[in-house]
């Protein structure tokens, strides 16, 4: 089994739990996932099996896209739902104040990432300094919010926002900074990943019809290693190219025009490779795929 399935992730379970059904369910060693969500969050949560894994850091570097729901006046210390309130404040809020508000987040921002995340220091993710009580300095992000759309201003205290973003981007921490923008404090209330990369929920499957589809022996709906890097660019090559790929040799960079990376395919169309310009102008692999 090789390729990536999918997940319609329920609000819940971490990314990890996720993955270790999808691994029960196929009996099958190889599984991770590429892009985690939060337990809080639902929606896309692509699975990747077997030489899918080695699509993670490719995947991992997409954009994602969200819809959101922010509640304002209230703080937590995870800066969403699952913490526990450290702050309230009276809410006097209209539409038309947080369409205003949203403008300075759009574009190029800086973003201080949470203490609540999985990010390391000194070999320690920073979640365990939090949960003992400890603030470490974390130095500013640069990240892109493509798009940030109100969806709904829900009175008095609530607002519905679609959010597109680059890779690192902590919808949690925008949520926060919306609310101190606004002087009234806020939190994430509920957050659904509507794309990831090239995956969107229209082929998102439930853990619970995964199940099913395996119990009765029906095809699962695999996304192939090609279909699943369609957002990079690809050449194809030939058998004789397609075995000193696969032997390890050196190459030459034939593709004047694109730096990398590159899909390589198979006169069949499947993947055999990731590769970028390596700066003696051969070839780079990233990854080989059997």
């Amino acid at each position: 089994m090789n390729g990536v399935l999918v997940v319609d992730k329920p609000p819940g379970p971490t990314s990890f739990a996720v993955v270790r059904k999808v691994r029960h369910l196929l009996q099958v060693k190889k599984v991770g996932h590429g892009g985690t969500l939060d337990p809080l969050a639902s929606g896309v949560l692509p699975i990747c099996v077997g030489e899918g894994t080695k699509l993670a850091p490719f995947l991992l570097d997409a954009s994602k896209a969200y819809e959101t729901t922010v509640r304002f006046g209230v703080e937590t210390d995870t800066l969403d739902a699952d913490g526990q309130v450290v702050a309230t404040h009276p809410v006097s809020l209209d539409a038309a104040a947080v369409e205003a508000a949203l403008a300075s987040f759009r574009g190029e921002i800086d973003q201080v990432p949470p203490m609540y995340s999985a990010l390391k220091r000194e070999g320690r993710p920073l979640y365990q300094y939090a949960r003992a009580g400890e603030t470490v300095e974390r130095a500013a992000r640069r990240v892109h919010i493509h798009e940030l759309t109100l969806l709904a201003f829900e009175p008095p205290d609530r607002a519905r926002l679609r959010v597109r973003c680059s890779k690192g981007t902590y919808v949690r921490v925008l949520a926060a900074d919306l609310g101190r923008t606004l002087a009234v404090g806020a939190h994430l209330q509920a957050l659904r990943r509507t794309t990831s990369g090239p995956f969107s929920l229209g082929q998102a499957v439930t853990l619970e019809t995964l199940g099913a589809l395996v119990a009765a022996g029906e095809p699962l709906p695999w996304v192939s290693l090609a279909e699943a890097l369609a957002h990079l660019p690809a050449a194809s090559v030939d058998e004789p190219t397609a075995l000193a790929v696969a032997q390890g040799k050196r190459l030459p960079w034939v593709y004047p025009d694109i730096p990398g990376p590159l899909r390589l395919l198979r006169t069949d169309g499947t993947l055999l490779a990731v590769i970028a310009c390596a700066s003696d102008h051969s070839v780079e692999f990233r990854r080989v795929f059997r």
